[in-house]
């Protein structure tokens, strides 16, 4: 196992594109950490900084108490899975999970012993002599996977491993990953542009937008305290609703209606409430007119508009609704406030 180390890692393009601005964090050994965030957001050229497949334009990296700018991917001591499995279609499972450790030059009784032992973890024995045109897409992950564990590394990196496999297969291997790793007790370090993954998967999010890091934090954090409107926004299905209010008087105003309350802020700011903090109250001082309810067996979405705004509610199965004007109130202590221009929590 090992721990990272990253301090003011920055990585800029010869075109003059800032890819990654200057981010810093630590991980701990065993510990498992997903970057998350759009498109675009930089999540994927910062784990190809860490691997050694991206030039680390300024700061210091340490895998260990070892500094790596400059060590060659190969004497890192990490393994990698990718997004399109990377296997060789004319070898057979086992030859793909041996083929590292032959090109290591690693003892024939060795590689058996290793094999046996990645391919009983992962559920493969019965595969193992089969190409992997003959396998599912979650089976193929699975020999990716086992590849790495041979390995013995110090540090896994997954780069978005499960975008390929349909949504009830990505269920199914997320679960697995996680049961995996923590058997396993190695550091790793996960993409994903899904934020399901990200909440159900980590010990700590690290969520990206524009090349920075917006905010880290354990899943429970992460949701329930977003350090900006992006947070708020990107992490949660559906999002936190996000509204147009006045600070003053110690109280949160959303037009004539106090909402919450609040400390030494005044002026124009924007409510957060997440959509299952807004409870059905015949007493309620908000009223919102619904319009579309969705429903998803376990729990109800009710989306609608309030003043200008849009805004959806996550009820129960069992709450009466119907389309048209609905009383709520806000749980207490339950809202969040962000400056209105800077987007960052107050």
């Amino acid at each position: 196992m090992a721990q990272v180390s990253l301090n003011n890692i920055r990585k800029v393009y010869p075109n003059g594109v800032e890819a990654v601005t200057p981010s810093s964090f630590h991980i701990q050994d065993g510990e498992f950490v997903v970057l998350v965030g759009p498109s675009g957001c930089g999540k994927s050229t910062l784990l190809r900084m860490i691997a050694g497949l991206e030039d680390i334009t300024d700061g210091t990296l340490k895998i260990g108490e070892r500094e790596v700018n400059d060590t060659d991917p190969a004497h890192r001591d990490i393994a990698m899975v990718f997004q399109n499995y990377a296997l060789y279609p004319h070898m057979t499972v086992r030859k793909n999970i041996a083929y590292g450790l032959k090109n290591r030059k690693t003892p024939a009784d060795e590689i058996a012993r290793k094999v046996a032992e990645a391919s009983a973890l992962l559920n493969l024995d019965e595969y193992l002599d089969r190409k992997p045109s003959q396998l599912s897409g979650g089976q193929r992950q699975r020999v990716a996977m086992g590849r790495a564990i041979v390995r013995d590394p110090a540090l896994f990196l997954f780069d978005e491993p499960l975008s390929n496999l349909d949504a009830k297969l990505r269920n199914q291997m997320r679960i697995e990953i996680k049961a995996l790793q923590r058997r396993l007790g190695v550091t790793s370090i996960y993409v994903t542009h899904d934020q399901v993954e990200a909440m159900t998967m980590a010990d700590r999010i690290i969520v990206m937008n524009a090349g920075k890091i917006e905010q880290i934090g354990t899943p429970e954090e992460v949701y329930h305290r977003p350090a900006s409107t992006f947070v708020a926004s990107f992490m949660g299905a559906p999002p936190m609703n996000l509204l147009s209010a006045q600070a003053r008087d110690g109280s949160v105003h959303y037009g004539d209606t106090v909402v919450t309350g609040c400390n030494g802020t005044e002026g124009q700011v924007t409510l957060g409430i997440r959509p299952e903090d807004i409870l059905p109250d015949d007493n309620g001082p908000l009223a919102i007119h619904v319009d579309i309810i969705e429903e998803l067996g376990a729990h109800r979405l009710l989306h609608g508009s309030i003043g200008d705004d849009r805004l959806t509610m996550h009820v129960g199965k069992d709450t009466p609704v119907s389309t048209g004007p609905v009383s709520v109130s806000v749980k207490p202590g339950a809202a969040s406030l962000f400056h209105h221009q800077t987007g960052q929590r107050l």
